[in-house]
């Protein structure tokens, strides 16, 4: 039975372990994506195709990808969440290209890669909107287009994601996209279940 006492907010110490810690099994996850020739949906995925076409290193270009986001993300969500997004994508940056070096996989079968990858992303975005952080990208736009045009943010967000999966067909196998969807829906899946503001308490 929930308490009528309002409940405290996290401290700043604890969004700074949140952000760290989400952010780290969403490196891990983009390291599993990387290795199986993987994509994700929104900004990630527009960077992993960058990055397979043009060779570009991932890290630097998912901070740069995300950078013209944040003014929706400051007129949609305030400049608390616009700060600690900010902070938290460049942390996903830095721990991209940190992570190779710490960890190898000698073999990573891609149907455990896209289930594992997509429960891991799921995790980690998981912490960070319990910390009021996001990654950045296409949620944001579709949360500002809501606000302002009305528009279902859900649907905004699932174009955006087939669009960037279908352009994908460039850079990979019909098969790579297919385990793509996969991760995306394990990734969901997560969110769906653990994110229920009737069922948990706590901001």
């Amino acid at each position: 039975m929930a308490s009528d006492s309002p409940t405290p907010h996290h401290s700043p110490l604890e969004d700074v372990q949140g952000v760290l810690t989400g952010c780290l099994f969403m490196a891990l996850a983009i390291l599993m994506f990387r290795e199986s020739r993987l994509l994700l949906g929104g900004t990630a995925g527009l960077a992993f195709l960058l990055h397979y076409l043009a060779g570009w290193r991932l890290g630097p270009v998912l901070f740069l990808i995300n950078l013209p986001f944040y003014v929706f993300a400051y007129r949609a969500l305030g400049r608390a969440f616009t700060v600690k997004t900010f902070c938290a994508v460049a942390v996903l940056a830095g721990y991209t290209e940190m992570l190779p070096g710490l960890i190898a996989f000698e073999r990573i079968d891609p149907l455990f890669a896209a289930v594992m990858a997509g429960l891991l992303a799921g995790i980690g975005i998981l912490i960070l909107i319990r910390h009021g952080a996001s990654l950045g990208g296409l949620g944001v736009l579709a949360i500002y287009l809501q606000k302002v045009k009305g528009w279902r943010a859900g649907t905004v967000q699932m174009l955006g994601d087939c669009v960037v999966l279908a352009v994908g067909l460039l850079a990979v196998s019909p098969g790579q996209v297919a385990l793509s969807v996969l991760a995306a829906a394990a990734l969901n899946l997560v969110i769906a279940i653990n994110h229920r503001p009737d069922r948990y308490f706590g901001a």
